[in-house]
């Protein structure tokens, strides 16, 4: 095996963000301790050692504030004055993985990406333009310029060679994982049983078309359990949120900590995205125990098989008559947590960095 050098953009870290950053930050941890002799995995910018001495906070960064503007100072001028900079800064790197916070690509090191998902090309009105500049940037500088791309499902990576016209050798399917927190954790108790929500309040998330699902439960159901929303406000409107706080049992931002016992607990985990890349929601529900509800769209049936009932996310109805179905049900929720568990065992972060690993192993060698 040749010697080789990683430097993972782990920008993600430093700024407010959800899945992008739980990825990057399990994703960099885990490579880290399966890396063998001869493989160095180092975090722009200059971050070191994110495992141990931090706590991962998708509200924060994982820096304190002098640490955190001193590292974005970086990435301002390494965009500010081009591929020379970045060259510098990631300096002995065999390999740059770059995200879309990085303008420009390296000359010296080969470079590779992963591709989240393509919202912002399919579904901008859904999105600020600040993050359809970005990814529209990512598209036309950083992908195509790739050596090789990392896909977080098989059908992310079709839709980038369907809509970016990126050669399919280049892309290579790697599902992310999940924590393990997850896998064994004790059911939190609440007052009433509950379905439940994690997730950003976003567009995309879709949940006016949850609360109008909601509605349409029988009073006795909407008597006997809650419905619990858990996320931050993202770029959702004021009548949603109103909405969220007005008919729901709306927690905020939940730390990372306390969420593994949270979704344990739920009688139903309920995920009407619009479109996902991962899914990381979902097969973390999966891996705690609560039986899933989720969208029959993007990935979501891919990552999900056959452990969760999927449903159109756009209609009410349907989203309502699952829930009845699972939260009326021992038997079905008895049923949809054993193959949830079971089909959780496919995502572990230790699998994604040996894939990973051989990945840029096969990029170095080509």
């Amino acid at each position: 095996m040749r010697r080789l050098r990683i430097t993972i953009d782990a920008v993600s870290a430093l700024v407010r963000s959800a899945g992008v950053k739980n990825y990057t930050w399990h994703w960099l941890n885990s490579l880290r301790r399966a890396a063998r002799q001869g493989e160095e995995i180092r975090a722009f910018p200059l971050l070191g050692d994110l495992d141990g001495r931090t706590i991962l906070d998708h509200e924060r960064s994982v820096r304190g504030i002098g640490g955190t503007w001193l590292r974005l100072g970086v990435l301002h001028g390494v965009n500010l004055l081009g591929p020379a900079a970045l060259d510098l800064a990631i300096a002995g790197s065999d390999i740059f993985h770059a995200s879309n916070q990085v303008h420009y690509p390296p000359r010296r090191a080969r470079l590779t990406a992963t591709i989240h998902d393509l919202t912002a090309l399919l579904m901008p009105e859904l999105h600020t333009p600040g993050n359809i500049a970005a990814d529209r940037r990512f598209s036309e500088a950083i992908l195509p310029r790739a050596a090789g791309l990392i896909a977080v499902s098989e059908n992310t990576r079709q839709d980038a060679i369907r809509l970016l016209r990126l050669p399919p050798e280049r892309i290579t399917t790697i599902y992310s994982g999940v924590a393990p927190e997850y896998f064994h954790a004790p059911a939190a108790c609440r007052d009433r049983p509950y379905a439940l929500y994690v997730g950003t309040i976003e567009p995309r998330k879709n949940l006016n078309t949850l609360l109008d699902a909601w509605a349409l439960l029988s009073p006795g159901l909407r008597g006997e359990f809650d419905l619990v929303i858990a996320g931050p406000v993202g770029w959702a409107s004021d009548k949603t949120v109103d909405r969220i706080r007005a008919e729901t049992t709306y927690l905020g931002y939940v730390p990372e900590a306390e969420l593994p016992s949270l979704t344990a607990g739920a009688a139903a985990f309920v995920f009407p995205s619009l479109y996902e890349g991962f899914g990381f929601p979902v097969v973390q529900a999966m891996a705690a125990g609560a039986p899933v509800i989720t969208s029959n769209t993007s990935c979501l049936p891919e990552i999900a098989g056959d452990a969760a009932l999927l449903v159109d996310p756009r209609s009410a109805a349907e989203i309502a008559s699952a829930l009845a179905r699972v939260l009326g049900s021992e038997s079905l929720r008895a049923d949809l947590t054993a193959r949830g568990r079971v089909r959780a065992q496919l995502y572990r972060w230790e699998a994604c960095a040996e894939q990973s690993l051989a990945f840029f192993q096969r990029v170095a060698g080509s």
